[in-house]
């Protein structure tokens, strides 16, 4: 548009008021020419972009308000989703706004390959330095969809076991039996093992002496087990009937017997420990002795000669 300004002002038959109202003609036609053909074009894509945004708004929001709906812990759900949803609508809006910005600065006159090519080289230089970082949120990312793990469960992640205190895209948080406090990076998260969810089996090894009657100490080991799942203070805690499959294990003097108790998540510690006691009571009372009991032996001295 410049050059045919200068070559109007440049010319000798021009006075310099006819040179002005040519400049000023061209510049009128240029501005026309721009808002009948590019001002649509670059009304359409905010256009399309703002209802994309509002489209991606109204899902973001729709998935927050799915916690309500499933049958798990809402307020642990709620705060998964939420992440989840903010997460969503946050890259949703970057993008969108990235391809606007792509279709409208052509239109504007400004050539996009030196950006593109700069912003390319800075992008492949942030991608080799944050490797890790991107895995990590995207593992993440995938944890918080499939819903692996909520906070509160048990889960074991490689050699680290304990209960979820804490959960980002980043990371995740455990804290074991002894209290101590583990980080994982989400990146690092190949297999989890969650202990917790939906039901936990619990398997007793209750080892008997060799002679003691095989019929007899699966009878009272079923007896046990029917009478911890009726009892009130118990029975909202065991999902199914227990069961004494009989026979695991023989080794020397001993003999190992299975009890197999269907719990929910979390309660399998308490169920243990009564069945315990109230086995340790019924062979007591049946006169069942133990595998491999402690023995004490009392050797004389030998006397000074």
């Amino acid at each position: 548009m410049l050059q045919p300004l200068q070559a109007l002002l440049m010319l000798p038959h021009r006075t310099p008021k006819e040179g002005i109202f040519q400049m000023l003609s061209a510049w009128g036609d240029d501005a026309f020419d721009f808002v009948r053909h590019q001002v649509p074009r670059i009304i359409g894509v905010l256009i399309i972009a703002f209802i994309l945004t509002r489209l991606l708004k109204m899902a973001s929001r729709h998935l927050a308000e799915l916690s309500s709906r499933e049958g798990m812990p809402s307020a642990l759900r709620t705060q998964q989703l939420r992440t989840l949803s903010s997460v969503i609508f946050s890259v949703g809006v970057f993008v969108i706004m990235f391809l606007a910005a792509l279709q409208i600065l052509p239109l504007l006159g400004i050539n996009m390959g030196p950006l593109l090519a700069s912003a390319g080289i800075a992008g492949l230089a942030i991608g080799f330095g944050a490797q890790a970082l991107v895995h990590d949120f995207i593992n993440g990312f995938f944890i918080l969809v499939e819903n692996q793990y909520d906070i509160g469960d048990t889960i074991k992640i490689g050699s680290v076991q304990g209960a979820v205190e804490a959960m980002t895209l980043r990371r995740t948080v455990l804290r074991d039996d002894n209290g101590s406090l583990h980080t994982v990076p989400n990146g690092q998260i190949n297999i989890v093992t969650n202990l917790t969810r939906d039901w936990t089996q619990l398997p007793m090894h209750i080892s008997v002496a060799y002679g003691a009657d095989s019929d007899q100490v699966i009878k009272l080991l079923k007896e046990v087990g029917e009478e911890v799942a009726n009892d009130p203070q118990f029975t909202e805690m065991i999902v199914a009937k227990p069961e004494a499959p009989g026979i695991e294990k023989i080794s020397g003097s001993e003999v190992d017997y299975l009890l197999l108790v269907k719990t929910r998540p979390g309660s399998q510690y308490a169920v243990s420990r009564e069945l315990r006691r109230r086995i340790k009571i019924s062979f007591e009372k049946n006169h069942i002795e133990p595998g491999n009991p402690n023995r004490w032996y009392v050797v004389d001295a030998p006397k000074p000669s």
